[in-house]
């Protein structure tokens, strides 16, 4: 798979969880990626992003929830 291709996947399991009503929990980084927490009510969900622009994606999002709080 290209990096492309798993980029626009990544970007779009965010944006899946994000309009089905999931916030950003927790988030942290090593060297295997990016991983996130995402949590609806009593369901946390572990997603790991591992591209560059995808995590770029990523940290707009977070900014964005951020401002809505």
């Amino acid at each position: 798979m290209s990096e492309h291709q798993q980029s626009t996947e990544e970007i779009k399991k965010v944006d899946q969880y994000l309009d089905s009503g999931y916030k950003i929990k927790y988030v942290y980084e090593n060297l295997s990626g990016m991983f996130v927490e995402f949590a609806c009510q009593e369901e946390v969900i572990l997603m790991q992003i591992l591209t560059a622009d995808a995590r770029k994606y990523f940290s707009a999002k977070l900014q964005e929830q951020t401002l809505l709080q």
